[in-house]
């Protein structure tokens, strides 16, 4: 007869860097979820760029700008500079339903995001690679779309 605790026992241990991905992921989903998001440094021309963004009145931008500033994201950190130079040049994101109005709030949040991971892997060390960042971001988006399709 198994006792109470075999179960617990069998569980594969994870590693500190899936158990940091993980809660790294609930951090920036929470951090998302509100608006303004949460700038600790900013420099005078950054700021100038993105300030009607950071102003605590600022309207949240809809889901699909989140979308895209994720795909963002996720090519700056693979270093998929030929990904993001024909997105951009190409205003790729119109295609996507973006209005050309969103443009600032598409690269303020994926901007957000690769400084958030990039500063995880600098704090680390650089013990995390990129693709740990990379699935990082994916589980970040993830929890922000099931939080907003829940509630």
């Amino acid at each position: 007869m198994a006792s109470r605790w075999d179960r617990l026992l069998d569980v594969k241990a994870i590693s500190l860097a899936e158990h940091l991905v993980e809660e790294v992921s609930k951090l920036l989903a929470k951090d998302l979820a509100r608006w303004p998001l949460p700038v600790l440094e900013l420099d005078v021309e950054t700021g100038r760029q993105f300030a009607p963004l950071l102003a605590p009145d600022s309207q949240r931008p809809d889901p699909p700008a989140f979308g895209e500033a994720f795909r963002l994201a996720r090519w700056e950190l693979e270093r998929e500079i030929e990904a993001v130079d024909d997105y951009m040049r190409n205003r790729r994101w119109l295609e996507r339903g973006l209005a050309p109005d969103d443009k600032q709030a598409l690269l303020f949040i994926s901007r957000w995001l690769v400084e958030q991971l990039l500063g995880l892997a600098e704090a680390t060390e650089g013990r995390l690679s990129r693709p740990t960042l990379v699935e990082a971001l994916n589980r970040t988006e993830r929890r922000l779309n099931a939080a907003a399709a829940s509630g």
